[in-house]
């Protein structure tokens, strides 16, 4: 026996994009309802505009990159987290490097710190400095901006991002908030792009 009406998604969605709760299709590029799939491209990702919550630790490494200098917007906790675990591997690799160079150099005093916003290396010697500083000025606007876009996720103003001016308890004060569970009043962040 042929069934007349052709098989749906078992999820209700329909091609081109997801399904709202009133029951029509929307366009990829349209902001879902909270707890809705987010809109995905034909690669099966979030566009670049929106969190991608369940990301990947090779994907958030890209991810970050492509949102070089984006603060508008959200970053999903993942997001986030993934990158602040690349960030401490990067912080190793630097520290190696910096103690390769202070051991050519004949210097003997280095210090690899990690911070939230990126990576500072003290040494004596200024040669074995410049690769640390290279990486905190790469990385300093990026990780800012994902601060920014995480705060944002969480329905929290991007201006508290200016307490990491204030040493330490600033510091502490957003690595704190960076634990907070997403919200979904944080669409007001969202600037869609490419939306038909």
């Amino acid at each position: 026996m042929s069934d007349q009406n052709p098989p749906q998604n078992p999820y209700g969605q329909q091609p081109g994009g997801y399904q709202d709760p009133e029951g029509g299709a929307q366009p990829y590029g349209g902001t879902p309802q909270y707890g809705q799939p987010p809109a995905t491209g034909t690669n099966g990702e979030p566009p670049l505009w929106a969190p991608w919550y369940g990301i990947s630790f090779g994907k958030a490494f890209t991810r970050f990159f492509k949102k070089y200098a984006t603060f508008s917007g959200r970053a999903s906790r993942s997001e986030y987290w993934w990158w602040y675990l690349w960030s401490a591997i990067i912080g190793v690799a630097l520290s190696i490097v910096s103690s390769i160079l202070v051991a050519a150099t004949g210097t003997t005093t280095t210090t690899t710190t990690s911070t939230s916003v990126g990576f500072s290396s003290m040494t004596t010697d200024p040669v074995a400095s410049v690769p640390g500083l290279i990486v905190f000025l790469v990385l300093v606007i990026p990780t800012l901006a994902l601060i920014v876009r995480r705060l944002h996720d969480a329905n929290v103003s991007g201006f508290f991002a200016l307490l990491l001016l204030i040493p330490f308890l600033g510091a502490l004060a957003v690595f704190i908030m960076m634990f907070l569970p997403s919200n979904p009043q944080g669409e007001r962040f969202d600037r869609p792009t490419g939306a038909r």
